[in-house]
């Protein structure tokens, strides 16, 4: 059942004070994501608490419960969960702090902050217990790109590409995609960004896991160091692909044996996520209102422009570009 937000309010109010006992704590707003969560943190309250609000019929909380109680079974380090109610979508979770890695961390301290991420994504990524999640499969690929198409070209851009263009897109979708079913399949987060890490003495503790699939062995690595929101030098992304490559090979993970090879799958499947997150961003913005998102889509351009030179089967997304959507994004004072 969905509430009028003051009613929502008071409901999510009062359920904490019967949870705890305690009339007198109040709430305060910690964040909202993308979605139609929202997360508010216990004010007259030692030690603090986070509750989730996640509303019935627009989140699924039980399936937040269910991934996160498999993820810190296999040691994945996540939010614990003091009390919850199914029913109103209201979970009680424990304080991990303020900042997120995304926060804390800058060009000094990222290293150590991307070695402890990596610890995390490892144990994550041979998580035991995969009964019964969705396959990041020809469907749900075919969605992403149509993100792309819908959001970005059509709404943003305001183009109908012509038939040569049509073929260019779809040629490189087509390459992207034998790829992605091309690599390993393991336990994917889909979201694997230090905005979604918390720094916690036993963690990082991951968040926003919901979304768990069977996906390709290199996509939270390109989420990782390709981030959406934050952005860092190319040879820095490199050495972290090299060290992820190798622990991963000490792990038993299956990566391709050749670091040249893996660093094309983390290039290959990057520029698959880039190209729906540009979809994404876009629908946020247009249909969903939330307008702060629009201004990354100039760091997803650059990505792209860094990755799709090198390999020649991405020419003809490189094409469609420079020559098609590069220039509308600059009639519009998008791009240089």
């Amino acid at each position: 059942m969905n509430n009028p937000p003051d009613t929502r309010t008071t409901l999510r109010l009062d359920w904490l004070r019967e949870v705890l006992g305690n009339p007198l704590v109040g709430l305060e707003r910690a964040s909202t994501d993308a979605g139609m969560r929202s997360y508010w943190r216990t004010t007259g309250l030692v030690p603090s608490r986070i509750v989730m609000d996640a509303p019935p019929g627009l989140e699924d909380v039980g399936r937040w419960l269910a991934i996160g109680d498999r993820l810190a079974a296999a040691g994945v380090r996540v939010p614990q969960v003091l009390a919850r109610n199914l029913g109103d979508g209201f979970l009680l979770l424990e304080d991990l702090g303020g900042p997120t890695l995304a926060q804390s961390l800058d060009i000094d301290s990222v290293d150590a902050g991307m070695d402890a991420a990596l610890s995390q994504l490892l144990i994550l990524q041979q998580m035991p217990d995969t009964d019964g999640l969705a396959r990041f499969d020809q469907a749900l690929l075919l969605r992403d790109s149509g993100l792309f198409e819908d959001w970005f070209i059509q709404r943003h851009l305001g183009l109908d590409l012509g038939c040569g263009d049509v073929e260019r897109l779809q040629l490189g979708l087509r390459r992207l995609m034998d790829n992605a079913l091309g690599q390993a399949q393991v336990p994917v987060h889909r979201d694997f960004m230090l905005r979604n890490l918390m720094p916690v003495a036993d963690g990082p503790a991951v968040l926003d896991f919901q979304d768990l699939v069977i996906g390709p062995v290199a996509y939270d690595v390109a989420s990782l160091m390709r981030d959406a929101f934050i952005s860092w030098p190319e040879e820095k992304v490199s050495q972290w692909v090299a060290i992820y490559h190798a622990r991963a090979l000490a792990s038993g993970i299956e990566v391709p044996a050749d670091l040249a090879s893996f660093a094309r799958d983390v290039d290959f499947i990057g520029v698959q996520r880039h190209l729906k997150i540009l979809g994404i961003f876009c629908r946020l913005h247009y249909r969903d209102g939330k307008s702060r998102y629009i201004a990354d889509l100039p760091r997803f351009i650059a990505y792209l422009d860094n990755v799709l030179p090198r390999h020649a089967a991405l020419a003809p997304l490189a094409e469609l570009f420079e020559h098609t959507l590069k220039p509308a994004l600059a009639a519009r004072g998008e791009v240089a």
